[in-house]
């Protein structure tokens, strides 16, 4: 009964957050394409993605990264065992410590923005480094308010609250869509490079949205805010301590893209702008399926081990590997061989063309091949600072770095692949950060269940067969690049492709007893047994 119970919670929870981060994935797929299609694949979406680069991998690494982990597990462990009302002392303190010091890292971000556009972006051209500096500046305080909206999520998720923390992410693309396109249009009608500076005041709208929708929920699980200035408390002392390995563990899929982004930067106009867009898309599986999982796992694996629970510790954390792997395997193939019907009818339009589609096409295709070992990533690093091996993931992401920066230098400089080269390392990275990682993990939990786990990924690669013969048969008779479909009957096509090769994939995994699926089968049908009583 103690693994089934976990396994239910992640299950019903994970679903909760999983379809409010496909609400914020879907308004953040709107934002890149009303954005793409506004200024094409261009020098000036370069500067402005480049420009965002800096203050979004600082929320990466310090706000939905490091700061989220080391806190979620400290406060999970502090209400386990000292109650409430000192989980929410701790809250105060580190609430007012994240106030002053991201807004001191706000002030230095704006002062040295030249120097992070010569370092993220040293291929650019001089008019084109001083427009990304502008835009930098004006987004820097961004990092500021999503630092606040991580504390505030990772108190709600500890408490099990999940729906609103992940909706809030669909207010910052609401809030910048509707606020950057206006004010953008409102500076420059024809969207030239001045009305960039609308859409980076965008970004500040979204981010105070994002911040301010969860702040009800705050006030009705407990939490009153009082300034706290004691930062020589134990907690505090403990959450910055996980800190420290975590900026570097949480860092590595940031700097790696980074990295990336810089070796991008060399290549031709529209490489950054091919590369993020597809790394945007990789996004959507992995925030829905993987964020979500291991948004559900942390509070839960934080508490077993909080508790000296190892056996449910191992049980929750196996099971999220295996729910990983049941929901990214089938979105990295259909990504592998729809992306091209995929990129075209979501971007091609307005100054997206057809060469920017298959540019794209091909860097989203080696990011998904990295979508499994993503996922899991996610699951597994922050387990670690539940059992307080924090610094296993922070040497596993140094490593990752080195590595990432070689096969770049290989691909591209080496060999030529230009920006397929730095998709394809940044995949090779992830696969291996996630053998690697659990590898550890068994080493310091027991065997994960491994026997079970294998036959799993078995039983899901032999369904994914089926799904790739699907996708194959239709993009070579129907939605190959040679077609001319309206954006209509494209769109008719895609989606009955997907239905048929979901339905295949999951009815086949059923078939071969895939045990994920038929736990998730047997709740929805007590669930629609008690609906009809």
């Amino acid at each position: 009964m103690a693994g089934g119970a976990p396994q239910r919670v992640s299950a019903r929870s994970t679903g909760i957050v999983g379809i409010a981060i496909l609400c914020s994935r879907i308004l953040g797929l709107v934002r890149e394409v009303v954005i793409a299609s506004l200024f094409g694949a261009s020098r000036s979406l370069d500067a402005f993605l480049t420009a965002f680069r800096a203050p979004n991998m600082l929320r990466d690494l310090f706000a939905e990264g490091a700061l989220s982990t080391a806190f979620v597990t400290t406060f999970s462990k502090k209400i386990q065992t000292e109650g409430d009302q000192s989980a929410w002392g701790l809250a105060n303190k580190v609430a007012t410590l994240t106030t002053v010091f991201m807004s001191i890292v706000v002030i230095i971000g704006i002062v040295i923005a030249p120097f992070l556009v010569s370092v993220l972006a040293p291929g650019f051209d001089a008019e084109k480094a001083a427009l990304t500096v502008t835009l930098a500046r004006v987004m820097y305080p961004f990092i500021l308010l999503v630092s606040l909206a991580a504390l505030v999520m990772g108190m709600l998720n500890a408490k099990h609250v999940f729906g609103m923390p992940a909706m809030a992410s669909s207010f910052f693309n609401i809030g910048s869509i509707i606020g950057g396109v206006s004010l953008g249009w409102w500076m420059d009608p024809a969207f030239g490079p001045r009305a960039l500076i609308g859409l980076a005041l965008g970004t500040l709208i979204g981010g105070f949205l994002q911040l301010a929708v969860q702040i009800p929920s705050l006030f009705k699980v407990g939490f009153v805010l009082r300034p706290d200035f004691n930062w020589r408390d134990e907690g505090v002392r403990k959450v910055l301590q996980l800190m420290g390995p975590a900026v570097i563990a949480a860092s590595a899929v940031q700097v790696n893209v980074l990295i990336n982004s810089i070796f991008a930067s060399y290549l031709q106009d529209g490489a950054v702008s091919w590369l993020n867009i597809a790394f945007r898309l990789m996004q959507l599986p992995l925030g829905i399926f993987g964020v979500a999982i291991a948004t559900v796992t942390l509070p839960l694996v934080s508490r077993s081990a909080a508790a000296g629970n190892i056996p449910e510790f191992r049980g929750a954390l196996a099971h999220a590997l295996r729910l990983v792997m049941l929901l990214t395997i089938p979105s990295a193939i259909g990504l592998i061989i729809l992306a091209e019907p995929i990129i075209s009818l979501i971007y091609e339009h307005g100054r997206f063309t057809a060469d920017s589609t298959l540019q794209t096409a091909g860097a989203l295709r080696w990011y998904a091949v990295g979508l499994v070992g993503y996922a899991s990533i996610k699951v597994l690093a922050p387990a670690f600072y539940a059992l307080d091996r924090r610094h296993l993931p922070m040497i596993v992401s140094l490593l990752s770095i080195i590595e990432n920066f070689s096969l770049n230098w290989i691909f591209t400089r080496y060999l030529g692949w230009g920006h397929r080269g730095l998709a394809m390392s940044t995949a090779a990275v992830a696969v291996t950060d996630f053998v690697i990682l659990y590898v550890m993990m068994r080493r310091y939990a027991g065997a994960l269940e491994t026997g079970a786990f294998f036959t799993t990924v078995a039983k899901l690669l032999a369904a994914g067969a089926l799904l790739a013969g699907v996708c194959w048969a239709a993009v070579e008779f129907y939605l190959g690049s040679g077609s001319h479909l309206a954006t209509l009957p494209k769109l008719f096509a895609v989606l009955a492709t997907v239905g048929v090769g979901v339905s295949v994939f999951f009815g086949a995994a059923y078939v071969l007893r895939v045990a994920e699926l038929q736990d998730i089968v047997a709740v929805l049908r007590r669930k629609l047994g008690g609906a009809r009583a």
